[in-house]
């Protein structure tokens, strides 16, 4: 399983489950982009300097079926590439909510049409929710692994209405936005 590869990334781990389809595994949690330095003789790591936060993960064996998540920066796609780009392909569906970009926009990247799409402020999962329009009713009964395949599901045949530029272009227009995070004062 692709999940047992990605297994030494976790990182505040929500859940990981197989879903009622043999062969399909979900992952909800983070995923580490940028490791720490090794702390002391035992090998142990101090924490990671960059996350893909609240990030969700679809695979059927070893083939990437889904990923999505919030980068705070593009400029760490780069990373994000070197542990999880080799299994994008034309069925993955990739949707990177990036906090610095100024407008949306999709690239294809390995076969694969990743949509990075501006996000300062709020949640990814609820956001991926909507960009294919689903609602509480469609996960009703469902399991969490479940909940992630409905998502994959209803991303097939969507088209994003997104502007089509490379990565390096978009890199260029990146400014300095910060996540916007709201709570008790």
């Amino acid at each position: 399983m692709l999940l047992n590869r990605y297994e030494q990334y976790f990182f505040n781990s929500n859940f990981r489950e197989a879903a009622s389809t043999p062969g399909w595994e979900a992952y909800r949690g983070e995923l580490v982009l940028q490791e720490g330095e090794i702390a002391d003789a035992q090998g142990r790591r101090k924490p990671p300097h960059a996350l893909f936060k609240q990030a969700t993960v679809l695979v059927n064996g070893d083939e990437l079926k889904l990923i999505s998540g919030s980068l705070e920066e593009l400029q760490h796609f780069p990373s994000f590439m070197e542990k999880y780009g080799v299994d994008l392909n034309p069925g993955t569906v990739a949707v990177l909510f990036t906090v610095n970009i100024p407008k949306s926009f999709v690239s294809v990247i390995n076969g694969a049409t990743v949509a990075f799409v501006s996000l300062v402020e709020g949640l990814a999962w609820n956001e991926l929710i909507d960009l294919v329009a689903l609602e509480k009713g469609d996960f009703k009964g469902q399991s969490s692994a479940d909940k992630v395949v409905t998502v994959f599901n209803a991303f097939k045949g969507h088209k994003y209405k997104y502007p089509e530029i490379t990565v390096e272009e978009a890199m260029k227009t990146t400014n300095n936005a910060k996540r916007e995070v709201h709570g008790a004062v």
